[in-house]
């Protein structure tokens, strides 16, 4: 089947630019890897309408459940639980549910495929025990589940910080609190002013840490973080102001920012710019989102960092593009001036700029032994060794070493590898390209490829 346009994602991006999309008589259709619409931000929001653990998610949490509700009542074709692994020129795009696969086209493609946390090893990372403040907060908002025992959180940025909130707020235990961030230094103090245009977020942020610092202990000025046990977590370590500290700990979640999801416009040759404020590849877009392929379109955090209500506006701007690609949008430049979109996003961004200088991306050198890839085991020292005698690829060393080669296809350890190498080779970061990424996108099994024969024989 042949769609007008193929939406990657239903989250706040997503859905909203399939409702604006659909309303100017469209085809539709929203393809998404989650059982319900909301993406990460509003993971559960139709299960979780009332109660103590809304109330604790906050009001930003049950804002979603508008744009979920309209979403669900407009034309759009849904197809949740389906994931994308290979798309094809002319915007074929092959997709795997329920065991099966399947192929449909597109006139214009769209990737509202949001963001990933960063992976950053330390000593111990893989132990059982450890886990992200985002998978965390995946298990809340999925079934109201609350890490026991004694619970650490470490790293860096709003999502800790909220996770950790609500956490308490539901009466969770947690032990401590460890901010890897540093003091604010001057370029983070330099963008306060651009930040009072959303004074409530500055707010928000700042009732966070006065409630933490009150309820839970609070260490600033982490560094060399280490978990250690034999099995599982047992102890984790670090240092701070020069004294090191180790404690009893059964669960360590850890965050350190989130990068965008690029692993589908890199397989399709996009033009990518490395954001080295926040060590990062994003797709190089036009103002309308538009990629350098011409009707492959990028919206909300997958084409940068910028947060629920950003993705919303972008995906509202992304959608009068299309529509006038498609010969359906009218004059889309009053358009956008009438919808004050270019205002509004501005205002969604306000925060960002503060963000990103008060929460940079971590620098500490990794010990050899840290395991980088955790698919391959593959540590730092051998991605080091390997890189030493060749040039700073990442795909030599993914020849040498098999790293980035496991089920996550680099996800989790791209953006480390490309650290070590710009290291060793005395580069910066954004001198290193990612690892080529190719298909399948996703892990898919020979059955479900064999199906995809059966299917386009018997339509």
């Amino acid at each position: 089947m042949t769609y007008d346009v193929l939406i990657v994602g239903a989250g706040p991006a997503g859905m909203s630019a399939a409702v604006q999309l659909s309303r100017l008589g469209l085809a539709v259709v929203v393809v998404d890897e989650q059982p319900a619409p909301g993406g990460q931000i509003w993971r559960g929001v139709e299960r979780n309408k009332s109660g103590p653990l809304s109330q604790a998610l906050g009001e930003d949490y049950r804002k979603g459940l508008s744009l979920v509700e309209t979403f669900r009542a407009s034309p759009a074709e849904y197809m949740p639980e389906t994931q994308v692994w290979h798309i094809e020129e002319g915007w074929s795009v092959f997709l795997t549910s329920g065991g099966r696969a399947r192929r449909v086209c597109a006139r214009v493609l769209l990737f509202a495929t949001g963001a990933q946390e960063r992976p950053v090893p330390f000593p111990g990372w893989t132990l059982p025990g450890v886990m992200t403040v985002g998978a965390a907060q995946i298990l809340l908002k999925s079934g109201g589940m609350l890490p026991q025992g004694r619970v650490w959180i470490a790293g860096a940025g709003p999502l800790p910080l909220l996770y950790a909130t609500q956490a308490l707020d539901l009466r969770g235990q947690l032990s401590g609190y460890l901010d890897t961030s540093g003091r604010p230094g001057l370029a983070a103090l330099q963008k306060l002013p651009g930040a009072w245009r959303d004074l409530a977020g500055l707010a928000k942020g700042a009732g966070w840490l006065r409630a933490l610092r009150r309820k839970i202990e609070f260490v600033r000025d982490v560094k060399d973080l280490r978990a250690e046990g034999e099995g599982r977590l047992q102890h984790i370590e670090w240092s701070t102001q020069g004294r090191r500290r180790r404690v009893e700990a059964d669960v360590l979640l850890v965050h350190q920012g989130v990068v965008p999801r690029i692993h589908e416009t890199l397989a399709l040759g996009c033009a990518h710019d490395w954001r080295a404020d926040q060590g990062y590849f994003a797709p190089r877009l036009d103002r309308w989102g538009e990629t350098s392929r011409p009707g492959l379109f990028v919206a909300g955090d997958a084409g940068g960092i910028g947060g629920w209500s950003a993705a919303m506006v972008s995906g509202e701007i992304v959608a009068l593009a299309i529509a006038a690609r498609l010969g359906k949008g009218g004059d889309v430049e009053e358009l956008r001036r009438q919808a004050r979109l270019d205002d509004r996003l501005a205002k969604a961004l306000a925060l960002r700029p503060l963000l990103d200088a008060l929460y940079p991306p971590p620098r500490e050198r990794l010990a050899d032994e840290t395991i980088v890839c955790r698919c391959e085991d593959v540590t730092a020292g051998t991605i080091r060794a390997a890189t030493r005698t060749s040039v700073p690829d990442p795909n030599a060393v993914k020849a040498a070493t098999r790293c980035g080669m496991g089920p996550c296809q680099g996800r989790q350890c791209g953006y480390t590898v490309q650290a070590l190498l710009a290291e060793v080779h005395g580069v910066p970061a954004g001198s290193v390209a990612f690892f080529n990424i190719r298909p399948p996108l996703k892990p898919i099994t020979l059955s479900e490829i064999a199906s995809l024969e059966d299917m386009e024989t018997a339509g």
